[in-house]
């Protein structure tokens, strides 16, 4: 890799450009345009999100401050808000969309093998959304409640490299379990979701389709025991039982049998009580699955936290949804990076590294290494001290 480019010029690098102009030409993105084609949209948006710009006056000044660096960005002309915005508003989202379904597909290739820290090679998946509220009176295509805007991001997080694989962007309203309707359901893959998503009808789908579910059950559910399992109580499982469900229509929605796991947490002491369809697994086994799914909970607070999705540069449905698919085609492009180079560091601290030094000229897996701590060097004998005691 040439050193006298820039570390944001390196990082563009890693963006598949025959895919994205196939992608531009699918949505004739670039019809009619003269001076901020969709390719240096996309490249002024990433360097918005790793140089953690809120506005579109902030991108315009701190672009214009380094004028003479723009060629070397890969655009040709300087940037203005105006074009910028403009680029927002029209240009249709699926194109940011589709541009983060291909590098998810080539992140997923990479973290295939990463490690669970469990003994299981299936694919673990967590599902959950988050809410971003917005104000009405600006997003008024977005309805929440009587005095607030809001966005939800429904998001499928395979737990191997904390790759998002799904990710739906609707208004407010729109409950959690509607989700399951359009998830893609992959056989022999677990699918690890909260209560929020329990509904018996749509979890018999996904059981049909050979996949696993873990969830948990609603405090007061109708069901009766059929058998139990013998457990071992010190490890903190309660019981392990099969179990059917009472009531007309509930019956008829999962007709088949679950398995209830009760877990008291050794350590909270707070006792949950899980339900699958998986019989063979242990159950501290799914106890460790249903854990792991607050990774998809740091996924929500770390894109929030360090990527631009808080401050919106535009206020229309096309403008947000393409902020928040820049954001996230940039989260997976750094992952791209981290693995390929093979980086030991955080993806939290490469983006700090990379948010102060877009513009070094340095090598990019030098720039993004983190450097060994230098033990602390012993006074000499010859060293004078001020202070003799």
């Amino acid at each position: 890799m040439n050193v006298g480019k820039t570390l944001f010029a390196q990082i563009m690098e890693f963006v598949p450009w025959t895919s994205v102009t196939r992608i531009v030409e699918r949505y004739s993105g670039n019809v009619r345009v003269r001076r901020m084609t969709c390719a240096e949209q996309f490249r002024v948006m990433a360097f918005a999100q790793l140089t953690w710009r809120e506005s579109l006056r902030d991108i315009e000044v701190t672009l214009s401050a380094n004028a003479n660096k723009l060629y070397a960005m890969g655009l040709r002309h300087t940037v203005h808000r105006s074009a910028l915005a403009d680029a927002n508003e029209s240009r249709d989202w699926r194109i940011w969309s589709d541009l983060a379904a291909v590098l998810i597909r080539r992140a997923r290739k990479l973290y295939r093998d990463e490690d669970l820290g469990l003994d299981l090679s299936n694919t673990v998946y967590a599902l959950d959304a988050t809410t971003i509220d917005l104000c009405l009176s600006l997003f008024d295509w977005a309805p929440f409640r009587s005095t607030k805007a809001a966005v939800k991001m429904h998001t499928l997080l395979d737990l191997r490299g904390a790759i998002p694989t799904f990710i739906h962007i609707s208004d407010g309203k729109l409950h959690e379990v509607n989700v399951l309707d359009f998830l893609p359901v992959e056989a022999g893959a677990f699918y690890v979701m909260d209560r929020g998503y329990l509904d018996f009808a749509r979890l018999y789908q996904m059981h049909q389709a050979r996949a696993f579910f873990v969830t948990r059950a609603r405090r007061g559910m109708d069901a009766r025991r059929v058998y139990s399992t013998a457990t071992v109580r010190a490890t903190g499982v309660m019981c392990d039982q099969r179990i059917a469900l009472n009531g007309f229509y509930v019956a008829k929605d999962y007709p088949e049998h679950l398995r209830r796991i009760r877990f008291k947490d050794p350590d909270s002491g707070k006792t949950l009580v899980f339900l699958t369809n998986n019989t063979l697994l242990p159950p501290l086994t799914v106890a460790a699955l249903y854990k792991s799914r607050w990774q998809v909970e740091l996924f929500f607070k770390w894109i929030k936290q360090h990527l631009r999705i808080k401050k919106f540069l535009g206020t229309s449905e096309n403008a947000v949804k393409t902020q928040i698919w820049c954001a996230v085609s940039t989260y997976v492009l750094i992952a791209i990076v981290k693995k390929e180079l093979q980086l030991d560091a955080s993806l939290y601290t490469l983006l700090q590294i990379l948010s102060v030094s877009v513009f070094e000229k340095t090598e990019l897996s030098c720039a993004l290494q983190l450097d060994p701590v230098l033990p602390e060097i012993p006074l000499g004998a010859n060293q004078l001290s001020l202070f003799n005691t």
